[in-house]
């Protein structure tokens, strides 16, 4: 479909590398009133449209409770547009976007609100030529899945058979809260989605770090001979918040930072990077891989030893006085919800056999970082004086997600003016200084490539169901234990137990 009135402001060689348009389309937005739609989802598809990635024949429809019509809530998506872009903002790129906005009235378990928002996309066939490709966002709390993909069933929104006009649903973690009730959304969403027409939200596959890993490993002689068990002594995979639950008592206690962000984001990065080179980048290719690496991980065998789980109290974080996770608005007081989590992973192969993965994921620390560390062996043999070499540590790659982007090698070199005094330095690439253009947001890639069908960075339920293997039996541990997480001083890298659970390995983690 072409459109002489198409308007593509980005369009320049910097867009070259990314020529892929999505074609007509509709994308429908569950939880458009939530923070994820506000702060990511709405900026994203504005910038897309942006950069001249989005057709004009192009509809958004949101979904909720509120009583808007659709110019007010095409006043709620200018306000998030105008507040979180990446982009600049363009009046005729917005023009040309407002005219495929609509708002649906409904309630997940309401039969009229379905059928309207059926009515809505009829509509937006005829009128903005959408052609019958509709997308289903659930940016909504796992509870609310199985009444919204019912609902989008019985009112025959959804073709399981059918490829051409396309449906696709979209789900944000967690993916359950266990290998049982994860198996029991497979089992529902499968029953009316095709499984290549189902995309699961890991936002961090969409990090241009996390696929420059890729290309560190593949593209580079320098790195794949030392990627191995004789050369690495341990991983740490470390994500690290300085904010608290930021309002969100209804959504993470229970859930817990093991749940919420180390059975997805932090094992996902674990597979990437421990595994095989695939034979090419397509999806099924780079899924046998991972699924390889997640099939060979397990819990550690020493779950008291190797576990550590935390709760924040009281404290200095982010520059300010905060309280504790059991004053947070909306908190159980007696509830045993961790927001500090970490344990050893131990991969059964041959590549990785004996090499400790270390993953820990926690609220409330001194900074944000999200960071994978390979760290190397020592080197056999010092043939230098050791008094000035006692401080010297261990090499190490690291590879930083967020917020920096970038990667840094640890390495001993001479200090000037010594007869041979050898200290640590750092070798530092960051992507902002690197490259002309800024990279685009995760959700930017993510939702581009939900619209064109390219699987290759959504985890499918078999991943899922692998991460949840490793990590039930720490959560059945805990759970059994029934004590309090152990606390920690917020603005404090956790519990005493997190660092004990490496030195018993002769390790430390390192400071971020």
């Amino acid at each position: 479909m072409t459109d002489a009135s198409f308007v593509n402001p980005l369009r320049d060689e910097t867009d070259r590398r990314l020529p892929r348009v999505a074609g007509p389309c509709a994308l429908v937005l569950f939880g458009v009133t939530g923070d994820l739609a506000r702060k990511k989802l709405l900026p994203a598809i504005y910038d897309l449209a942006n950069r001249g990635l989005l057709p004009p024949s192009f509809g958004l429809v949101g979904y909720g409770r509120r009583d808007w019509d659709d110019e007010q809530f095409a006043d709620y998506v200018l306000q998030s547009v105008r507040e979180r872009a990446r982009t600049p903002f363009r009046a005729e790129v917005w023009r040309q976007l407002v005219e495929g906005i609509r708002f649906v009235t409904g309630a997940f378990d309401s039969d009229d609100g379905f059928a309207n928002l059926a009515t809505t996309l009829a509509d937006l066939d005829a009128v903005q030529g959408t052609e019958g490709n509709h997308a289903f966002y659930l940016s909504i709390p796992p509870d609310g899945f199985d009444q919204v993909i019912e609902q989008l069933r019985r009112q025959g929104l959804v073709d399981k058979q059918k490829r051409n006009p396309w449906s696709r649903v979209v789900i944000e973690k967690p993916f359950g809260h266990d290998l049982a009730s994860a198996r029991a959304l497979e089992e529902k969403v499968s029953s009316v989605f095709s499984s290549d027409s189902v995309f699961r939200i890991d936002h961090y596959l969409g990090k241009e770090t996390v696929q420059n890993m890729m290309a560190l490993r593949f593209a580079n002689q320098l790195f794949e001979p030392v990627w191995n068990r004789n050369y690495v002594s341990h991983v740490q995979i470390t994500m690290a918040e300085d904010i608290g639950i930021e309002g969100r008592a209804g959504y993470y206690d229970g859930i817990g930072a093991a749940r919420d962000v180390i059975q997805n984001h932090l094992l996902q990065l674990l597979a990437l990077v421990a595994m095989e080179e695939p034979a090419s980048f397509e999806a099924g290719n780079l899924r046998a891989e991972k699924e390889k690496v997640l099939a060979a991980a397990r819990a550690p065998r020493d779950l008291k030893s190797h576990t550590a789980r935390g709760q924040y109290t009281g404290g200095w974080a982010a520059g300010e006085k905060v309280k504790g996770y059991l004053d947070e608005d909306g908190i159980d007081p007696a509830t045993h919800t961790e927001t500090y989590a970490a344990f050893r992973v131990d991969i059964d192969n041959r590549r990785w056999a004996g090499v400790p993965f270390y993953l820990r994921a926690a609220k409330r620390m001194p900074r944000r970082v999200t960071e994978i560390a390979l760290m190397l062996r020592p080197a056999p043999h010092l043939p230098f004086n050791l008094n000035d070499t006692e401080q010297l540590g261990s090499n190490a790659l690291v590879l930083r997600i967020q917020p920096d982007e970038g990667i840094a090698l640890r390495f001993g070199a001479k200090v000037p003016a010594t007869p041979m005094e050898i200290r640590d330095v750092t070798m530092d690439f960051n992507y902002g200084t690197s490259f002309a253009e800024s990279s685009p947001e995760a959700y930017e890639r993510l939702i581009l490539d939900v619209l064109l069908g390219d699987p290759p960075l959504f985890p499918q339920h078999t991943e899922v169901e692998l991460s949840w293997k490793i990590l039930d039996p720490i959560l059945d541990y805990w759970a059994r234990k029934k004590n309090a997480p152990e606390g920690y001083a917020a603005g404090t890298w956790g519990p005493p137990s997190g660092n004990t659970m490496l030195e018993r390995d002769g390790f430390t983690w390192r400071r971020p």
